[in-house]
C-alpha cells in the first residue's frame, strides 16, 4: 500500500535508503498525473517518534532530487512534493495500525469480505498477519488481512485533531495552523528529468 502502482514500488525500492540516508521512513509514495507534467508525493516521518519537521522534508527533498537526476527514473517533467502524512493519514504499514489502535478508520480491500469490501470503525491493534477493526455496528472484532487492503486512512474526529494539537504543541507550533492536510511540513520542488 506504501506504493500503489508498478512505477510506486520501483520508486520505493531506489529511494526507501535515501531517506534512511537522512533518518526517515516514506509513509507513502504516489507519481500522479499524465505524461506532460507529473507530481511524484512522498510522504515520510521519522521511526523514532513518527512525526516530521519542515527543515527535515526539505533535506530529503534534496536528497532525493539527487538520485533520481543521477538514475532518471521519470521520463519528462514532474514536480516533487515531500510531506508529513497529515492528520487523517493514509495507513500503509501494520505499524500504523498499531500507533492508531482507537481511532477511527476506513479501509478498502481487493476483494469481498462476507459481501463488501469497504470498512469503518474503530483500530483495535494487529493480530498476525490481520488487521483488527470494530466495525461500526457490529459485536465482533473483524480481522482483515493486511495483504488484501488496497488503502486505508483515518477518519478525521475529535479525538485524532486532538492529537494533533498535542503534536503540533510538542513542536512549539501554534495550536490551529489552517493548513490542509500534510500541513506545514511540506517542501515541493519543481524537477525536469529531461536531460537529454
Amino acid at each position: 500500500m506504501r506504493g500503489k502502482t508498478p512505477e510506486d514500488r520501483d520508486l520505493l525500492e531506489l529511494l526507501d535508503p535515501v531517506a534512511e540516508s537522512v533518518g526517515l521512513d516514506i509513509v507513502r509514495i504516489r507519481l500522479m498525473g499524465g505524461t506532460l507534467r507529473r507530481r511524484l508525493q512522498i510522504m515520510a516521518e521519522r521511526p523514532s517518534d513518527h512525526d516530521i519537521a519542515v527543515e527535515e522534508c526539505a533535506r530529503l527533498s534534496r536528497a532525493v532530487s539527487e538520485v533520481m537526476d543521477a538514475a532518471d527514473p521519470i521520463a519528462g517533467e514532474y514536480l516533487l512534493e515531500v510531506s508529513s502524512p497529515g492528520i487523517d493519514r493514509p495507513l500503509t504499514r501494520k505499524i500504523d495500525f498499531e500507533l492508531f489502535e482507537g481511532h477511527e478508520a476506513r479501509l478498502e480491500t481487493d476483494r469481498m469480505i462476507e459481501g463488501r469490501k469497504r470498512f469503518k470503525g474503530l483500530l483495535a491493534g494487529v493480530e498476525g498477519d490481520n488487521i483488527a477493526i470494530d466495525l461500526d455496528g457490529e459485536e465482533d472484532t473483524a480481522l482483515i488481512p493486511f495483504d488484501w487492503l488496497v488503502d486505508a486512512k483515518l477518519v478525521m474526529t475529535d479525538a485524532l485533531l486532538k492529537r494533533g494539537a498535542e503534536l503540533r504543541a510538542a513542536r512549539g507550533e501554534p495550536e490551529d495552523d489552517g493548513l490542509p492536510e500534510g500541513g506545514p511540513d511540506t517542501d515541493t520542488t519543481p524537477t525536469s528529468e529531461d536531460n537529454a
